[in-house]
């Protein structure tokens, strides 16, 4: 029979396989063991600037008030708020129950990825933006990067349809267009199309569709 010759060759390939990672342990092993003291104080000075950098932006974030889903409480604001921060998901809302439904999983966002302000706006009581960025269904999120809208979260229909979508198929969903930072999804971007937040408002522009 053939099954004793099949096990004996599996037994090999799973000898084999772990010798491989062995190697690989006792190479990386060998490596740490001859660094010198000045390369280890190296490592760790470098390590220290690294966590010095890191506290210094979320400072700055923290500042600017990434952590936090605040209301922007009238439409010129809106400006400086983009301009301020690389990353800005603006919620475009109104008193409803699908916007409050968003407004829950902004809320938990925004102290979750406090690398990016979250923040909302009356659509009814902004009516240069919301003509200017065509914001036609509400809720809808503009997603901006770089003083820039790149990309739109219109209605729920790319979060199941229902108002019963988690966080987490939101917060892919924001990693997907790359204005939050989330490790292991995908960082494709699902809007090519990009609208600057100062081009003109002139209805024969460029920024129609």
């Amino acid at each position: 029979m053939e099954n004793p010759k099949v096990q004996q060759i599996l037994e090999k390939q799973l000898l084999s396989v772990a010798k491989a990672v062995e190697d690989k342990l006792d190479d990386e092993i060998t490596a740490i063991d001859r660094l010198d003291i000045d390369d280890l104080e190296a490592l760790r000075e470098r390590r220290l600037q690294q966590m010095k950098k890191m506290a210094e932006k979320r400072n700055l974030w923290i500042s600017l008030g990434h952590g936090d889903y605040s209301e922007i409480p009238v439409e010129k604001e809106f400006f400086s708020v983009v301009k301020a921060s690389d990353r800005v998901v603006c919620h475009f809302y109104r008193e409803n129950w699908p916007c409050k439904v968003m407004d829950k999983h902004m809320s938990i966002l925004a102290k979750r990825h406090i690398e990016t302000r979250f923040v909302k706006i009356n659509a009814e009581k902004s009516p240069f933006l919301a003509e200017k960025l065509k914001i036609q269904v509400l809720p809808t999120l503009a997603l901006i990067k770089n003083a820039k809208v790149d990309d739109y979260v219109v209605g729920f229909d790319e979060l199941g349809g229902t108002d019963g979508f988690s966080t987490e198929e939101l917060e892919e969903r924001l990693a997907k267009a790359q204005v939050i930072f989330f490790e292991g999804e995908s960082s494709v971007k699902t809007s090519a199309q990009t609208r600057g937040v100062r081009q003109s408002t002139n209805p024969d522009s460029s920024d129609s569709e």
